[in-house]
């Protein structure tokens, strides 16, 4: 079965900045050393019945000043068909926000960006230059990357505000908006992905699991992947790795075994089960781990 990973980060400690990485910088998690390493293409390793047949890289804090030297450093290092996610701030001014857009679209490799908005997701968002910039993005054909957590109410308001006044803008959800195991934080959640799926220009992409919870159940996660397909359709969901982060969980070919054989086996529906059950046929399952990435980000 033919994979594109769309969310895995590469480092190369000795070219890149990575301060995130550093265990004096947030964030404090105490297994950070072991993910504090050189990963390139070479550690995507899998094997039968899985291949990979390509990736979208996702920027990893490499040089948030000069976001091309990532992008330039992949071009050179990568042979793997791939696509990749530029750090760039959004909050910058516009003209300056431009200059950096158009340096960034002069590498083939290039589909989008990711500027991560986490708890800062409501000041960024109400951000006049914020705003100014995701019309930008939008205009030029460039995917945006979201990453902050949808219980978050008032931040998920001020989004769908630019969503219905910039209806070309591209967006994913990343790390399936950060659910949780809290039964209040998670009906916020829901409410707020079943908000943003009325919009057909966005996509959410399930991964990231292990940030939060690093024991966490195949089970639950599994019901969160439900959710997302239930909610945004087939077509609009991409199951991910998060590589090398999920290596906390599970290695990079358990991961992906989890992906396919996991869902394939455990949303199987027959007569006597419930209506909360999905079946995916071996079309279906191509989607979410292959088509919809490769449509998504431009491979084809």
């Amino acid at each position: 079965m033919k994979i594109i990973d769309p969310h895995l980060h590469l480092f190369a400690l000795n070219e890149g900045n990575y301060q995130w990485l550093r265990v004096e910088h947030p964030p404090f998690w105490s297994d950070k050393h072991l993910i504090a390493k050189n990963f390139s293409e070479h550690d995507l390793t899998l094997t039968s019945p899985l291949i990979l047949a390509g990736f979208v890289h996702i920027e990893a804090g490499f040089d948030n000043q000069q976001p091309w030297r990532e992008i330039a450093w992949l071009e050179n290092t990568c042979n793997k068909p791939f696509r990749s996610i530029a750090m760039l701030d959004i909050t910058l001014p516009k003209l300056k926000f431009l200059q950096q857009v158009d340096k960034l679209m002069r590498y083939q490799s290039v589909v989008g960006i990711r500027y991560i908005l986490d708890d800062d997701a409501l000041a960024i968002l109400n951000d006049k230059n914020s705003q100014d910039n995701l019309a930008s993005l939008a205009k030029n054909k460039l995917i945006f990357e979201l990453q902050m957590p949808l219980a978050n109410h008032p931040a998920v308001n001020s989004l769908v505000n630019i969503l219905s006044v910039t209806p070309g803008l591209q967006l994913c959800i990343n790390h399936a908006g950060w659910p949780t195991q809290d039964q209040v934080q998670q009906a916020h959640w829901l409410k707020n992905l079943k908000r943003l799926a009325s919009f057909d220009n966005i996509f959410i992409k399930c991964s990231g699991f292990e940030i939060t919870d690093r024991t966490y159940s195949l089970s639950w996660r599994h019901k969160i992947i439900r959710q997302c397909i239930d909610i945004f359709g087939v077509e609009r969901v991409m199951l991910a790795s998060n590589f090398p982060l999920c290596m906390w969980h599970a290695s990079y070919q358990k991961t992906w075994l989890a992906n396919t054989q996991g869902i394939s086996t455990e949303l199987t529906k027959t007569e006597s089960e419930s209506e909360s059950e999905f079946a995916y046929s071996p079309e279906q399952l191509e989607q979410l781990c292959f088509s919809n990435a490769q449509r998504f980000y431009k491979f084809l």
